[in-house]
């Protein structure tokens, strides 16, 4: 959150996680759920799983995730730089660089509470001083389709 009234965001921002049915904690309470990473995004049909484990392997990524359409190449922040750069030097364009908080572990969210869990994220991510969310939840696919 970068805000210039505290007070008025916190109270706000408590208000979205109390209609959500959730606990606005103090201030990194949950920060050890969470390691910063640097994150690349590569959409798949540019580049096969080879060619971009092979290109940042070497120049220090921790890992190479399948995410759908998308490769992500997770990387510690000290590395970020030049996982990048090793992916722009073997011609692969990104979707996106960034870095990212990755949950150490994630937890089931139950039908029932999935469209909360949802609602209460776009609210947060809607809030014009939230720059940028993170969240452990996992919904699994046969739940978000039932959802549809």
């Amino acid at each position: 959150i970068l805000t210039d009234n505290r007070n008025r965001t916190a109270g706000e921002i408590r208000k979205i996680f109390e209609k959500g049915g959730g606990n606005l904690g103090s201030s990194g309470c949950v920060a050890y759920i969470f390691q910063p990473k640097g994150q690349i995004l590569v959409a798949k049909h540019d580049a096969d799983e080879e060619t971009v484990l092979q290109s940042v392997l070497d120049a220090g990524a921790d890992d190479v995730v399948d995410g759908g359409d998308l490769w992500q190449i997770v990387c510690d922040p000290a590395d970020f730089i030049a996982v990048k750069d090793a992916v722009e030097a073997a011609g692969i364009p990104t979707e996106s660089a960034s870095m990212a908080r990755i949950p150490n572990t994630t937890v089931a969210v139950a039908s029932n509470d999935a469209r909360k869990v949802l609602g209460m994220l776009e609210a947060l991510e809607d809030h014009d001083d939230v720059q940028k969310v993170y969240a452990n939840f996992d919904i699994s696919d046969e739940v978000m389709a039932s959802m549809e």
